[in-house]
């Protein structure tokens, strides 16, 4: 059965576009973000800072009450930044506890340098969990133009649920059980988009983003079966699609991300002139950690670690992927 309801947490340019997507389709939305943000909404009926001239459907409602917002839910998608993840989390707990929580974030919890999931299965032990995932900007869905992305979620029953109210003329939802590999692909492609950017910005061609794509999957697929992933998941939407999509066209933030830096601009510098969050800054840094502690190869996700955090030039970093040693592929 489609949920009745649906709180939508967080009110960024991906949570606001999924809101519309799901109140186009007939469920009642409830939109909560920061409080300021919130009332702009209320007063403009759309989001003009993310998604300027997409008015807002009747169905969705802005509101800055999180005791309300979730009151009035059959469902909860979280849709905030990773780093705020655990938070957020933690004030739902504080209100209730949901049988059942389901979020669109891409990334890993800093704190523990894992997926999400098992953050949510530390605050909520009972419930079902579901992730959405996919090659999706944020802009195109709201706008109403042809995606599919995938449901991965604890029970096939929760997943075609969600995936039914998602489902529309332009939208389609494929599911999915493989939680941990869906969040897997969702979160390291952006650290493979910032290094084709780079490559990009530093007029390297089409010969080299080629290669960082298909040796960035490799990355992704190694520590994914690491965490217990399924393989094939890596050759799907949430792998080789988003991979592809957020490596090559300048509507990624994460890619975006990667121009600025071959500039020659700081990190910070890059993050004022996106103006948006660029997850793949905090998942450089998660995966490295994470990659060393469970002895996976990941030579890109190193030297865009390094880059980022111990100011590599970007020319020395490529440098060094292609003298590495020889060897056999796959590897």
């Amino acid at each position: 059965m489609i949920p009745r309801s649906i709180a939508v947490l967080g009110a960024g340019s991906w949570g606001t576009a999924l809101a519309i997507l799901l109140a186009k389709n007939g469920v009642e939305v409830h939109l909560w973000g920061h409080d300021e943000e919130i009332l702009v909404l209320q007063q403009q009926r759309e989001n003009r800072h993310f998604l300027p001239g997409i008015p807002f459907p009747d169905k969705l409602q802005p509101e800055p009450s999180l005791q309300k917002v979730l009151d009035a839910s059959d469902e909860i998608l979280v849709v905030v930044p990773s780093h705020a993840f655990r938070a957020v989390l933690n004030q739902i707990a504080e209100i209730c506890t949901p049988k059942s929580i389901c979020w669109a974030t891409k990334g890993f919890d800093p704190q523990s340098r894992r997926p999400l999931s098992l953050v949510a299965r530390d605050i909520f032990p009972q419930a079902e969990l579901a992730v959405l995932s996919g090659p999706t900007f944020a802009i195109e869905v709201a706008q109403g133009l042809p995606t599919a992305i995938t449901v991965a979620a604890t029970s096939e029953r929760y997943a075609e649920r969600l995936a039914a109210a998602l489902q529309s003329a332009s939208f389609r939802a494929y599911t999915s059980d493989d939680l941990i590999g869906v969040q897997v692909g969702g979160a390291i492609k952006n650290i493979m988009a910032i290094a084709a950017g780079l490559s990009d910005g530093l007029g390297f061609g089409a010969n080299a983003r080629a290669a960082l794509i298909t040796r960035g999957l490799a990355e992704i697929t190694r520590i994914g079966k690491a965490l217990g992933a399924h393989t094939h998941t890596f050759m799907g939407l949430t792998g080789l699609g988003d991979l592809t999509l957020t490596c090559t066209d300048d509507k990624s933030r994460n890619r975006r991300m990667g121009l600025a830096l071959a500039k020659g601009l700081k990190v910070e510098q890059a993050r004022e002139e996106i103006g948006q969050e660029v997850e793949g800054v905090h998942a450089a840094k998660e995966t490295w950690l994470m990659a060393q502690e469970l002895g996976v190869d990941m030579p890109i996700t190193h030297q865009v670690y390094r880059i980022l955090y111990e100011d590599l030039d970007p020319k020395l970093a490529v440098k060094e992927l292609l003298h590495r040693r020889q060897k056999a592929e796959p590897e």
